[in-house]
């Protein structure tokens, strides 16, 4: 069946995998994955899987990188060449650098980078698996792994994209409904401290819809974040004992 022959909002309101319009696909996370990096993580929605790694801090590998007075916090998104349907070039695109720089945007404020002048913190990002919210499904891992190694923050930062199928407002969207809805709206945040750390939108909304799907995000964001307090938990209350 192709995309054009899918119902994305049944007759009976549900959306074309089954879910409520206000439904996350199901959240796996989990810490310590790799055993080369000081912190790691691996954060899947549904099929959209992102594996986060984190190196530092450490000595920048280039002097004239050195920032005397905070740490330079480097983000690489990278996207498999298995991740996708069609196999993707393993070279970066422009989508990739650009995916780069606003999850690097996300953290800045976050980290507490000031605690380490003239040193280093690179978080990798690889999307094993896409299947939509990659850039939100990234900044969740992201922040796991940063915890993971120890890398101080003023609060933990998760994310989710809320979009517009159909004429309906859908949380956690997937790849069908990323590419065949007709809005798009990517959030992040550390609600701990009541602060958005991206926001983009795709596609048209009304002020209404724009505010009902900040609400979404933002409840979905607190469980989330909720979600990483206890994976971070599990882990060290075992380590401890």
């Amino acid at each position: 069946m192709g995309k054009a022959e899918v119902k994305l909002i049944r007759e009976d309101g549900l959306r074309h995998d089954g879910r409520r319009p206000d439904e996350m696909r199901p959240v796996r996370m989990e810490i310590g994955v790799l055993h080369n990096s000081d912190g790691s993580a691996l954060v899947s929605y549904g099929r959209t899987t992102v594996l986060a790694a984190v190196y530092g801090p450490r000595e920048p590998p280039q002097r004239f990188m050195i920032l005397p007075d905070r740490a330079l916090l480097r983000v690489r998104y990278h996207m498999a060449p298995f991740s996708t349907s069609e196999r993707k070039s393993p070279a970066p695109s422009r989508r990739e650098i650009e995916l780069s720089k606003v999850i690097r945007e996300a953290f800045e404020d976050i980290v507490l980078t000031h605690l380490y002048p003239r040193t280093a913190i690179d978080v990798f990002i690889e999307v094993l698996q896409a299947d939509g919210g990659t850039r939100t499904v990234a900044v969740t891992a992201a922040s796991l792994a940063l915890a993971d190694a120890g890398i101080p923050m003023k609060a933990l930062v998760a994310g989710v994209a809320v979009g517009k199928v159909e004429g309906v407002l859908v949380l956690d969207v997937d790849e069908l409904e990323d590419g065949s809805g007709e809005a798009d709206l990517p959030i992040a945040g550390a609600p701990d401290i009541g602060k958005i750390t991206l926001f983009q939108l795709n596609g048209v909304l009304t002020d209404e819809e724009l505010k009902a799907g900040v609400d979404m995000a933002w409840k979905t964001i607190q469980r989330l974040v909720e979600m990483e307090k206890e994976v971070l938990r599990s882990k060290y209350m075992v380590e401890a004992r």
